[in-house]
């Protein structure tokens, strides 16, 4: 998964999409992603104790991550990532304008 914790992406199917929204977790094995005021969902929850009342509570779903593309900080367009060896270490970079993406 080339997607990381920090990164502004840009949501690309489902209910949100066309929406972006910055990565507040990630989940590599299940390819899943929580991102920042998108995909919510309403949660009755039942009293614990007696007298008190129920609510409703908004709660954030995780996402697959093929739903959604990274934004690149320098064209500021939804981009595929590729990789690139800088140094010997590998860096991602952006697929249309060549930046590097940190």
């Amino acid at each position: 998964m080339r997607i990381k914790k920090g990164d502004t992406v840009k949501i690309i199917q489902g209910k949100e999409k066309g929406k972006t929204g910055k990565v507040l977790s990630t989940m590599p094995q299940k390819e899943r992603i929580l991102v920042e005021g998108l995909n919510l969902y309403k949660k009755n929850v039942k009293p614990k104790k007696q007298g008190e009342k129920g609510q409703i509570v908004t709660i954030p779903r995780s996402m697959n991550a093929s739903n959604v593309m990274l934004v690149c900080p320098a064209c500021g367009k939804a981009t595929r990532i590729g990789a690139m060896v800088e140094n010997d270490k590998k860096v991602r970079s952006c697929k249309k304008c060549g930046a590097r993406i940190s």
